[in-house]
């Protein structure tokens, strides 16, 4: 009798261990987990457009990430594309398990901010869960952004969510995805899909005291695939006047020049309007006017400037051809200092060749043009032409 309960002691026991475990696999497969990394492969692309209020000054631009192979270490190598104002900036980053640039890297300077700001938007939610420790997708509760007043960042449930990429992603216009939000006097929200490396769309709001919020940055995946894909093709030109920017406290800065077309070894003349978020004149705005080539390199600065009125004017010599970035910096405003946050933003403009690539292709259109015709003319008269004598002896 002893030894006859004491086999079904067992079997009851492994039964209910064998259950339990059982039951925690389940719960396990039901509870997925996601971190930024989770799901790349090697061949693998992902395409975006980004546009943060930090870096290029909310002016969208589209970057392209192809997962060469990884190093020894397990680092990625990641041929880039970054494709801004009709120009192509190419470069190689070195992204750690976590998607973070490294040094070693080969990035060009004028792509350097474009970087920064994949890195705070795209891998923005590696401040919460990473490989070391992901996150659920269901957790109640992700942390709490280093800030006063705000809700906690947390998953809120999936959605069905519409993107450009989801096609190339899903299979169909759009895709079962988590949405992670919080609020902090309005909601910010980005999507994630399980088992995708990145987010995959995402609109999030700077942290103001004053309302209206502007977007701190949004993203959308655009496409994703296997294979390196070729080098975009630039048009070399940029944006015309008048450039519009808004500062992260909302303040709104109008660049406009002229001529429009700018030519090396030519001056010209800047114009500048500061206006608050309500599109009125910003008044005894002390700034910076700095202008920089494509290497990042100052070439011609005015420093503690005050536009009293809300607009101001400047004469700038360009020497050179190619890309070239007007930066303005608030340092006050009023008696109102812009405080620990620069109010910086950027313009981009290009300085076109005094014989434009345009006519000079024209103007061998027209060179090949008369060949054409003064060899049929000389087919036609037996005379000589430019190719040697022909027709009759």
């Amino acid at each position: 009798m002893g030894r006859e309960f004491l086999t079904f002691a067992l079997v009851a026991s492994v039964l209910v261990f064998g259950t339990l475990n059982v039951m925690n696999s389940a719960f396990a497969q039901t509870t997925p987990e996601w971190y930024p990394g989770e799901g790349i492969r090697q061949g693998m692309y992902v395409k975006y457009s980004i546009e943060h209020y930090d870096f290029n000054e909310r002016q969208p631009y589209v970057i392209t990430l192809y997962f060469q192979e990884q190093d020894q270490d397990g680092n990625w190598i990641v041929p880039t594309y970054v494709e801004t104002n009709g120009r192509v900036l190419q470069g190689t980053l070195k992204l750690s398990d976590t998607m973070s640039p490294l040094l070693g890297g080969e990035v060009p300077e004028e792509m350097r901010q474009f970087i920064s700001g994949y890195q705070s938007s795209l891998t923005w939610l590696d401040a919460f869960t990473t490989i070391s420790a992901p996150q659920s997708l269901t957790s109640s509760s992700w942390g709490k952004i280093a800030s006063i007043g705000g809700s906690e960042v947390r998953p809120v449930g999936t959605q069905q969510v519409t993107f450009a990429g989801a096609q190339s992603l899903c299979g169909a216009p759009s895709c079962d995805a988590t949405l992670v939000s919080w609020h902090k006097g309005v909601d910010s929200n980005i999507w994630v899909v399980n088992g995708f490396p990145f987010p995959v769309k995402a609109e999030t709001f700077a942290d103001v005291t004053t309302p209206p919020a502007p977007i701190q940055y949004r993203f959308e995946l655009l496409e994703t695939g296997t294979g390196q894909q070729a080098a975009p093709a630039g048009t070399g030109q940029a944006s015309g006047p008048p450039l519009e920017r808004t500062t992260t406290d909302g303040s709104r800065l109008i660049l406009t020049w002229d001529p429009v077309d700018i030519q090396p070894n030519s001056t010209v003349n800047f114009g500048l309007e500061l206006r608050d978020a309500n599109n009125s004149p910003l008044s005894n705005v002390a700034y910076d006017f700095t202008v920089k080539d494509a290497d990042g390199q100052i070439f011609q600065e005015f420093n503690d400037q005050l536009a009293q009125s809300g607009t101001a004017t400047h004469q700038v010599t360009f020497n050179s051809t190619g890309p070239k970035t007007v930066t303005v910096t608030l340092n006050a405003v009023g008696s109102r200092p812009t405080g620990q946050i620069i109010q910086t933003t950027d313009f981009n403009m290009v300085v076109v060749p005094e014989f434009p690539i345009s006519a000079a292709i024209l103007s061998a259109a027209v060179i090949g043009l008369v060949v054409v015709i003064m060899r049929v003319k000389g087919l036609r008269t037996g005379r000589s032409n430019l190719f040697g004598t022909e027709g009759a002896p």
